[in-house]
């Protein structure tokens, strides 16, 4: 890692990753790694005998359902802090900073260029959004390379990988950010553990596109059989939506914590992004600098943190850019905030191999 990049106190105290609770009963998945049978292979998810067209019950609201066919509504306002519960200095100095350090970042492996990280999430929780936003800023207008769908339906059918430029075009920055499926919603099939657990380890082909009938295996079209450090996933964005927490189903909690499991035991850290903000706290809606002293937001960064297992020092609360024009300085320095909050734990697994690889020497 460079030196010039310095650690936060919070990271420090969050280093160690953690492991959801191994006792809690397996639902939601099929576990057949090998690769089950197609028949045998149902996406992330459960059935339901619902009369409704929608026959899986997957990581995602049901708020597009009729039965909860309704927009989201602020709460009855309550007075911000007076301090921010985490320190963010809102300047374009802050900014310029962010960009400089992000734009020079280089991964602490010689093995690899960049870090690439993994979003995941339920179908419209943002995660092409968060790509398009991070590519608006360093390109200085607002733009959309990542094509981006409905709330629920997924623009995206396959594995996607963004390089992210520097500033003004300039040679691409040591971060790629992939996209892939959500984990299901509308009509739409979620990608299996197994198919997800493969692009973490390295076997995906760029471009694959996922069906449930038709699993990732050594003889899929472009399957990396040996894959190298370069070819893996290096970090685990999990993206969820804050004004669809309190009606996402209780079963993708389950979901979730177990994912995080088999993860973990990849030795591949994991963080979180909390994004539409702005539509469960009116202040930060109107002023990106509130989202620290937001007391609605603070309490989502909790309930966030329950649906996913992990502790709230993971979590970034995020604002995406949707119906803007125009660049904002504030939600810039959110965006960027949350990129180096990626990068530290990316190249936390970086030094967590050379580790692995250089170990203490016996005599």
């Amino acid at each position: 890692m460079s030196s010039s990049r310095r650690w936060s106190p919070r990271l420090k105290a969050a280093v160690i990753m953690e492991k959801p609770n191994k006792d809690k009963p397996s639902i939601g998945f099929s576990f057949g790694i090998p690769v089950p049978a197609p028949s045998a292979k149902p996406a992330i998810g459960m059935l339901t005998d619902s009369k409704d067209s929608y026959s899986i019950v997957t990581g995602v609201s049901s708020t597009e359902r009729r039965v909860k066919d309704h927009l989201y509504t602020f709460p009855a306002p309550r007075p911000n802090l007076e301090c921010q519960w985490r320190d963010m200095e809102w300047t374009e100095e802050q900014r310029t900073s962010l960009m400089k350090t992000i734009s020079s970042y280089r991964p602490s492996s010689a093995e690899v260029t960049r870090a690439q990280v993994l979003l995941l999430g339920p179908v419209g929780s943002g995660k092409s959004s968060f790509i398009s936003s991070v590519q608006s800023v360093f390109n200085g207008r607002v733009t959309n390379r990542a094509m981006v769908g409905s709330s629920s339906t997924s623009f995206t059918k396959k594995m996607q990988s963004f390089n992210i430029h520097g500033q003004n075009g300039e040679d691409p920055t040591g971060l790629i950010l992939c996209d892939m499926v959500g984990l299901g919603g509308g009509e739409m099939i979620g990608p299996t553990l197994h198919d997800i657990l493969s692009i973490i380890k390295g076997h995906v082909p760029e471009g694959h596109k996922f069906s449930p009938d038709q699993p990732v295996r050594s003889e899929t079209v472009g399957y990396v059989k040996r894959p190298s450090l370069k070819d893996k996933i290096h970090c685990v964005a999990f993206v969820v939506d804050a004004s669809k927490i309190l009606t996402y189903p209780k079963d993708l909690s389950t979901t979730f914590q177990q994912l995080r499991e088999h993860i973990s035991d990849l030795g591949v850290h994991q963080v979180a992004l909390l994004t539409h903000i702005d539509q469960i706290c009116s202040e930060t809606d109107k002023d990106t600098t509130q989202v620290y002293k937001s007391r609605a937001i603070r309490d989502m960064m909790g309930k966030a943190g329950a649906l996913l297992g992990m502790s709230s020092s993971y979590i970034v609360p995020l604002k995406n850019y949707s119906s803007e024009l125009d660049l904002d300085v504030n939600t810039d320095v959110l965006l960027l905030s949350a990129v180096d909050h990626i990068l530290q734990y990316a190249d936390l697994h970086f030094q967590d191999h050379a580790s692995l690889h250089t170990g203490p020497k016996i005599d």
